[in-house]
């Protein structure tokens, strides 16, 4: 430690300036996965998309890999307003020396902020707000992010968790047609899964299902 001050002690300011932005940048890089799932709208589309290929029972199809691709692609569209907005405001400034890395984090913070906010359900802000015995902010700037984000959190699974359920309604007809079917015509043995696999394909190809599915993610937002 006592060669670390002693290095930034005895270094070039600019030298400093630039090791320090460095080690921003690693700080950032390291937190990325937890800020894409925690603070975005990463977690709502891989749920309703993953909630899709329950309710058709096509197993692994289509593959994890293709959903989360898809959901990284969605979420950087949905997104793509906020992070402009901090690199305008947050990080084009702080490359060029205007602004300290204290104001840097608090103008990058605004924008994520503002888009939690818009989709996080009151009830929950005031879960945690009265856990730490916080009385309610009068502005969004004023909410911290240890506080928000995980209520944004539970807000985005809670609407996950309702598209989902949504899309189940109607391959769960199928399945009960189906096995109605079955069992009037004595066929017990035989899995309803098996037969009602190819109808509900065929179901959600007819209506252009990936299409409806993506449309009613991105209207959510």
């Amino acid at each position: 430690m006592i060669n670390i001050v002693q290095f930034f002690s005895d270094s070039d300011p600019a030298n400093v300036s630039t090791s320090l932005k460095l080690m921003l940048l690693l700080t950032v890089l390291s937190l990325a996965p937890a800020i894409l799932i925690l603070m975005t709208s990463f977690a709502r589309i891989i749920i309703v998309l993953s909630f899709v290929r329950t309710a058709l029972a096509t197993q692994q199809m289509p593959p994890n890999q293709v959903l989360v691709g898809l959901a990284l692609f969605l979420t950087f569209f949905v997104m793509a307003p906020t992070f402009q907005e901090v690199n305008e405001t947050a990080l084009k400034p702080l490359f060029e020396d205007e602004i300290t890395l204290e104001e840097a984090y608090e103008k990058a913070s605004v924008p994520f902020k503002t888009f939690m906010s818009k989709h996080t359900r009151q009830k929950d802000l005031d879960l945690f707000l009265r856990y730490n015995g916080v009385e309610r902010p009068e502005t969004i700037e004023e909410i911290p992010l240890t506080m928000l984000v995980p209520a944004f959190a539970i807000s985005e699974m809670k609407t996950a968790f309702q598209m989902g359920f949504m899309i189940f309604i109607p391959f769960l007809v199928i399945d009960m047609i189906v096995a109605s079917v079955l069992m009037s015509m004595g066929m017990m043995m035989l899995p309803p899964v098996m037969i009602s696999l190819p109808f509900k394909i065929l179901l959600f190809v007819l209506v252009d299902g990936w299409h409806l599915i993506i449309k009613s993610l991105l209207q959510s937002f």
